[in-house]
């Protein structure tokens, strides 16, 4: 399964404790993780998944790998901004967004449109996301 996950690329320590959890998680689950290669949200759970022998992808807004956060092993380079969040929700077969702001709310909303579970820690709580009260409860309901 790949994991999309999703969330600010500013974030709170809380915040970024939680997604390098999440990010362990999956990786433990066996799960390849997704997401937008920047910091935050993004970094740290990349971060947990390489502490677990996880396998990571980023979709990159950028015409540069180098711009990949350095826990990312495949950099997939767009140079199409936030246009990319649509292969990073295509890609996808479920969706974890963490915290976040407009950027991540934007996802969240492709995501439902194009069909995607998407399960929420301390995001947008908006009809069609599943809210998860830790990071335990959003693992148990991936499937």
């Amino acid at each position: 399964m790949i994991v999309g996950v999703i969330g600010g690329a500013y974030c709170s320590e809380i915040s970024r404790k939680t997604a390098y959890k999440l990010g362990k998680m999956i990786a433990l689950k066996k799960h390849m993780l997704v997401c937008g290669g920047m910091g935050g949200v993004m970094e740290s759970a990349c971060r947990g998944a390489k502490s677990a022998g996880g396998l990571t992808i980023g979709i990159l807004p950028g015409s540069k790998k180098s711009f990949s956060n350095k826990f990312i092993d495949i950099p997939i380079v767009t140079a199409m901004s936030h246009a990319r969040n649509a292969i990073i929700i295509r890609t996808a077969d479920v969706l974890v967004a963490v915290d976040g702001r407009y950027g991540t709310l934007s996802e969240i909303g492709l995501a439902l449109a194009c069909n995607k579970k998407v399960i929420g820690i301390k995001t947008w709580n908006i009809k069609g996301v599943i809210m998860a009260k830790s990071v335990d409860d959003a693992m148990s309901m991936l499937v």
